[in-house]
């Protein structure tokens, strides 16, 4: 990947640093400590998470909303902070009205930060700065990077932790580099080059060095007291949070972003939902399962084109053992063209009203599931309840904003050009995801 930027962080003040967490009995101390303070009513502070996404990205423009894996990017973090169930509010700031849209179709709220914070020469602790003048309730900011999609809960509940209950001012995360570094050759140097961390004559062995903490950009998390009376964002008692590589992900340029996809498909986070659960699959059939046209013949025959890889990824998936509900309107398709597509299909094929909600509602109690059992794919705003309370929900590539903003997942593809063959996908390949980390649970549990 591309050599990463990091962010203007303002100047760093080297305070006392300090980085292993306290062990068992002191650190119950100091969270009884805390909650014996809140029991005698001293002030609870209020921690913010705050993703700073402006709209001016050179690299790659409007990057932060541009879909990766099926979900903006900014979506990756915003889902995380929200599931690690540590903050008292989670913001998004920005400058531009589309990224404010998607900030707020995925819960957050949205600080609409000034233009001379939006400057290509601003840094982050300005518009950080700001965000703190005008939210004076907030006591803890947690600047989270948007170009970290592989970000999880775990992650920033263990970080935050080292402030609310080891009492640490700032905290920020860094990823182990074994990487030797050799120093830049000047024209003065004659082209002649040296070693900045290690003896050529000795050289180490991987296994044989601990190598060197970076920032890895993911998170700076610190007390309203140092961004705005000491204007730096690193200070006071500081401390690390060391992340493992795989979950170092960041994105720049272009060429970032394929080996990012693939990263986020095998380490991301994608929510509470457990995907090998999924039983039903409500699919609408226009706009999803076709490309939304009828063709009428002559003769007042109907036709609707279908996609091969489709119709295989409906046989996939109820194979796997997940019913297969298609969607239909009666002013999309006639009673006729719906029973040739059950039996083509092979799945039941239900006649929806103006608002596919009470249909889907009904059925959904009949079976006597819970919709975090329930997948739903679906093209429109009449579709987008039935998108948002779905445990896991798509929409093609060609939907409507409304309902691409309301979906879990995104499709690449179009409305019956593979959009739903690649939702299957999607769901089989968190099934896989799902059933993996239960194995890794019962490995761990049976060791300890």
């Amino acid at each position: 990947m591309a050599a990463r930027k990091r962010p203007r962080l303002g100047p760093v003040d080297m305070g006392e640093v300090e980085v292993g967490d306290k062990h068992g009995g002191e650190e119950e101390k100091e969270r009884e400590e805390r909650d014996n303070g809140e029991e005698k009513g001293e002030k609870r502070r209020h921690v913010a998470a705050l993703v700073l996404a402006r709209g001016g990205s050179k690299g790659i423009p409007l990057k932060n909303i541009k879909m990766l894996a099926g979900v903006p990017l900014v979506g990756w973090v915003l889902r995380a902070a929200q599931d690690a169930r540590m903050f008292d509010s989670v913001w998004v700031s920005t400058d531009h009205d589309e990224i404010e849209k998607v900030a707020r179709a995925w819960g957050a709220q949205v600080h609409r930060r000034s233009p001379e914070v939006s400057r290509d020469s601003s840094s982050s602790l300005d518009t950080i700065q700001e965000f703190a003048r005008l939210n004076p309730e907030v006591d803890v900011i947690c600047n989270i990077q948007a170009t970290s999609p592989c970000l999880h809960p775990f992650h920033m509940k263990e970080a935050l932790e080292k402030i609310t209950l080891l009492g640490y001012d700032s905290v920020f995360s860094v990823v182990r580099r074994h990487q030797f570094r050799w120093q830049e050759a000047k024209q003065d140097t004659n082209g002649v080059t040296s070693p900045l961390n290690m003896n050529p004559s000795k050289r180490p062995r991987r296994q044989d060095w601990d190598g060197e903490l970076c920032e890895n950009g993911s998170f700076y998390f610190a007390t309203r007291d140092l961004i705005m009376n000491q204007g730096v964002l690193q200070g006071g008692k500081i401390g690390y949070y060391e992340m493992l590589p795989e979950y170092s992900v960041d994105i720049d340029v272009d060429i970032d972003w394929p080996v990012a996809e693939q990263r986020v498909l095998r380490f991301g986070y994608f929510g509470h939902e457990k995907p090998e659960e999924v039983q039903l699959m409500f699919c609408l059939v226009s706009g999803c399962l076709t490309d939304g046209q009828t063709i009428v013949s002559g003769s007042k025959g109907e036709m609707v084109h279908m996609n091969t890889k489709d119709l295989t990824g409906l046989r996939i998936l109820r194979r796997e053992g997940v019913e297969v509900v298609l969607l239909v309107s009666n002013e999309d398709m006639s009673k006729t063209l719906s029973d040739k597509l059950a039996k083509r299909t092979g799945c039941d094929v239900m006649q929806v009203g103006a608002e596919p909600l009470d249909d889907v509602q009904k059925w959904r109690k009949e079976k006597g599931l819970d919709w975090k059992l329930v997948a739903f794919m679906g093209f429109d705003e009449p579709d987008v309840e039935c998108l948002k309370l779905a445990g896991l929900s798509a929409a093609p590539q060609d939907a409507p904003a409304v309902a691409v903003n309301a979906a879990k997942y995104t499709c690449h593809a179009r409305g019956g050009q593979g959009a739903v063959r690649e939702f299957v996908e999607h769901i089989l390949l968190l099934k896989k995801k799902a059933m993996a980390q239960v194995e890794q649970d019962r490995i761990h549990r049976k060791h300890f």
